[in-house]
């Protein structure tokens, strides 16, 4: 199939999961196109049957705010209409599932008609759909798509609930990881070497925005210091990097705490880990939860959204109330100080990973739904 996929470029979960999802599919020998004002920032710079189409702004003294869900949905029927598009698959609400129906009607006036599905990954569902200025577009959007599938169990419900959509309109597909890039073995001892010394590495990624609460990952972590010698690894970038930062120094743990900022391969980092802790207070599924059980890194977090459904506490890491430093911290403690509870919380992390959430598993059951939704 050719298959155009639309997705914010930026660092976060939704746009991850559309870009691995475009190069699976492209492996798997559809041809990808990537509809988006900038390159994602996990897509290659060369890769065989993927495409990247730009998203033009124009800037005109009259508007303010340029409009770029109108400029996405020209750019949207031109690539269907020159690339002959077999399906529109947007991630994130709005505006993107908004751009493809306009640009699905302005298709259907030239006599073509391309299903549009749309895949919702969290906040756009949570916090901005939520909105009262964006409610009435958010439902009208989805009700609007041909198909809709929801990255967790947590977020269809909240769906359902927040909007009125029908039960069935919704099908939950996680999200999903790569055994093969994922794994204990991409971890190098020059590399552990140079971010632990020799001591316990701790790893937090995320687009540090205050849904994250990363002050209490360095909170753990200084917790966990007083009685273990190790060193917190900080990935990524954002509006509060400042305030962990902060809050290091406040506890006096600056010295060992590592701010790498954005990184695209991930992969060899994880996998360097001994614990990934995630404390943000709304999740929808938790990406990059995932990943690290898959490169056998037990998580620690709080038992919130869908994160549940993707760790299971007491078996591949553990979950709590949120705002419970201490139960986090002693829970890191009890792991780090035994290597056999470490080390088969570790295996069960990776089966669970690979079991569920594998790209085998799950990529399969978006070549279903694009056929389905293409009849």
């Amino acid at each position: 199939m050719k298959i155009g996929i639309t997705c914010y470029p930026t660092y976060g979960g939704s746009g991850a999961v559309a870009t691995e999802l475009g190069i699976a599919l492209a492996a798997r020998g559809h041809e990808v196109h990537f509809i988006t004002y900038a390159p994602p920032f996990r897509l290659p710079v060369s890769s065989p049957r993927i495409v990247f189409h730009e998203v033009a702004i124009g800037s005109y003294p009259l508007f303010q705010y340029p409009p770029y869900d109108l400029a996405l949905a020209v750019r949207m029927h031109e690539v269907a209409t020159q690339q002959k598009l077999d399906l529109l698959h947007v991630h994130y609400a709005i505006p993107h599932a908004t751009s493809a129906w306009l640009a699905k009607q302005m298709l259907r006036e030239a006599g073509l008609d391309i299903p549009v599905v749309t895949t919702l990954h969290g906040t756009d569902i949570t916090i901005v759909g939520q909105d009262h200025s964006y409610h009435a577009i958010t439902k009208f959007s989805i009700e609007k798509s041909d198909r809709v599938t929801a990255v967790s169990q947590y977020l269809k419900d909240e769906t359902v609930r927040a909007f009125g959509c029908e039960n069935e309109r919704v099908e939950v597909i996680p999200n999903f990881v790569d055994p093969a890039v994922y794994t204990r073995a991409a971890s190098d001892a020059t590399l552990r070497q140079q971010l632990g010394g020799g001591r316990k590495v701790l790893m937090h990624i995320s687009n540090m925005r205050p849904v994250k609460r990363v002050t209490d990952v360095v909170q753990t972590f200084a917790a966990v210091r007083r009685h273990v010698p190790s060193v917190l690894v900080m990935v990524g970038d954002g509006p509060d990097r400042q305030a962990a930062e902060e809050e290091a120094r406040r506890l006096d743990v600056e010295s060992d705490v590592r701010f790498l900022g954005k990184i695209d391969g991930v992969a060899p980092l994880l996998a360097s880990a001994d614990l990934y802790v995630l404390t943000t207070d709304q999740e929808s599924f938790g990406l990059s939860a995932l990943e690290a059980q898959a490169c056998g890194v037990p998580v620690l977090g709080y038992a919130v959204g869908g994160l549940p459904e993707v760790v299971e506490s007491g078996v591949t890491g553990y979950l709590g109330a949120v705002g419970d430093i201490v139960g986090l911290s002693h829970a890191a403690l009890d792991l780090l100080g035994s290597e056999p509870k470490w080390r088969a919380m570790s295996h069960a992390a990776v089966e669970r990973a690979v079991s569920n959430f594998s790209t085998d598993r799950v990529i399969p059951r978006y070549e279903s739904l694009y056929a389905d939704a293409a009849r």
